[in-house]
C-alpha cells in the first residue's frame, strides 16, 4: 500500500482522524486483511448481533494504534458493514505509520 494511497483514506482534523472500515464479522480471527480502493478491510471474530462486532471492532483498531477504546468511535455505519471510524488524538502521520506497520 502506498503513502499517498493511505493518505487519501485518513482525513484528518485537528483534533481525529477518520478512517473507512469494511468490516467482515464471524471471522476466525481479528485480523486486517486489506486496503483497497480508500477503505480498510477488517475481519472480527464477533457475530453482527446487538453491538457485539461493533464492541470487537473497536477493540481490536484500539490495540492496532495501542490507543485506549474511549478514543475510537463509530461515526457513521453502526449497522452497516462500512463505517467511518473517528481516532482522536492522532495525527495522520500516526495513524498511517501504525497502518503501515500492521502490514497493510
Amino acid at each position: 500500500m502506498s503513502l499517498e494511497a493511505l493518505k487519501r483514506a485518513v482525513a484528518l482534523s485537528q483534533e481525529q482522524a477518520r478512517i473507512i472500515v469494511q468490516v467482515q464479522p464471524n471471522a476466525r480471527q481479528n485480523e486486517v486483511v486489506a486496503f483497497e480502493n480508500g477503505v480498510l478491510h477488517i475481519k472480527v471474530a464477533a457475530p453482527p448481533v446487538k453491538g457485539k462486532a461493533n464492541r470487537e471492532l473497536i477493540g481490536f483498531l484500539s490495540r492496532l494504534f495501542d490507543i485506549s477504546k474511549t478514543r475510537v468511535a463509530i461515526e457513521k455505519g453502526e449497522t452497516s458493514r462500512r463505517k467511518v471510524i473517528a481516532i482522536k488524538g492522532l495525527n495522520q502521520t500516526q495513524i498511517l505509520e501504525r497502518l503501515r506497520g500492521s502490514g497493510r
